[in-house]
């Protein structure tokens, strides 16, 4: 039996956007599902902030497509359904909390008791009921995330646009910004979101999305983006108790290739199968007449991947 797959919150197909030469999206295809926590990341000018602008409609593509729903973004209605928080502050300083809602509020069409509804639903969701009345050019950075995170979804937009949500704040308010982006994403909004911050995307995502120079160069679980891209061996160093004489010659299976450097206080090696092949490997080392000191053994990770696909270079 065949079933429909079901149409994605957001799909963006073939998405250029140039300024003269410079060619800042090159062809960009996507979809964001209901419900789904999307990261996107990328080096500098890779293209992700022009992508969140086109997509918030503050500047239009060249070419290619964008759908909210299945329906074709340039209506004024689908806009409506998307909310935007850009990565620089967006709110007035001499306004206290309530009104800064209650502005946002207003501007995207809340009156009366629905305006009321919704504020008194924001001031509890960023837990500032106590400073409702307070100006928000006193709050610490991570107080003013929050009022403009809660600004940016007064409307209750069914996607949610996110550059750099937590860019200069405590670790404190990065868990609690966090916590507020789950409780949408349970009620089914979809959530998309720039970062530097790589275990962000690794820990608070349900996809990856990766751009560099204006391409999507992967799209995935992080499992996904490890298995195709820098694999899924764990990478074991072994600290010894004096420099090795010479090369082990053998590795966890008889056939492997010599490892180890001469002089050397450390050993590093690749295996699959840690359980079973960690043990034969110290065994190994032992039986060389070496002792071990320290055990390491480390996983693959989105920044492995991340370097991987967009290379070492800086990006200034």
């Amino acid at each position: 039996m065949n079933y429909a797959r079901p149409t994605p919150a957001l799909a963006i197909h073939d998405l250029r956007k140039s300024y003269g030469d410079l060619h800042a999206l090159k062809g960009v295809t996507f979809g964001l599902q209901r419900g789904e926590r999307l990261a996107f990341l990328g080096p500098n000018g890779a293209g992700k902030t022009t992508l969140i602008r086109c997509l918030a409609g503050l500047t239009n593509a060249d070419h290619g497509e964008i759908f909210l729903a299945g329906q074709p973004f340039k209506s004024s209605e689908a806009r409506q359904q998307i909310g935007f928080v850009p990565q620089e502050i967006a709110l007035y300083a001499d306004l206290t909390t309530r009104q800064n809602l209650e502005a946002f509020g207003r501007f995207h069409g809340l009156r009366r008791r629905a305006l009321r509804d919704r504020l008194a639903w924001a001031l509890q969701w960023t837990g500032l009921e106590d400073r409702a009345n307070d100006l928000v050019g006193a709050f610490s950075g991570g107080m003013q995330r929050r009022v403009n995170l809660a600004c940016g979804v007064m409307h209750e937009p069914r996607i949610l646009l996110l550059d750099e949500p937590t860019v200069g704040v405590d670790p404190q308010s990065r868990q609690r910004i966090f916590t507020m982006l789950d409780e949408l994403s349970a009620t089914g909004t979809s959530i998309l979101l720039t970062t530097h911050h790589l275990d962000e995307a690794e820990e608070r995502s349900d996809r990856i999305v990766i751009l560099d120079q204006g391409m999507v160069v992967a799209d995935g679980s992080i499992d996904e983006l490890v298995e195709q891209s820098v694999g899924t061996q764990r990478l074991v160093r072994l600290r010894i108790d004096r420099p090795l004489s010479a090369p082990i010659r053998a590795g966890v299976a008889e056939d492997a290739a010599s490892f180890g450097t001469t002089g050397a206080d450390e050993i590093s090696t690749r295996i699959d199968d840690v359980s079973n092949h960690l043990p034969s490997l110290i065994e190994l080392v032992r039986r060389r007449g070496y002792g071990i000191a320290d055990v390491q053994v480390e996983a693959p990770s989105l920044h492995h991947v991340f370097l991987h696909l967009t290379g070492y270079e800086l990006r200034d």
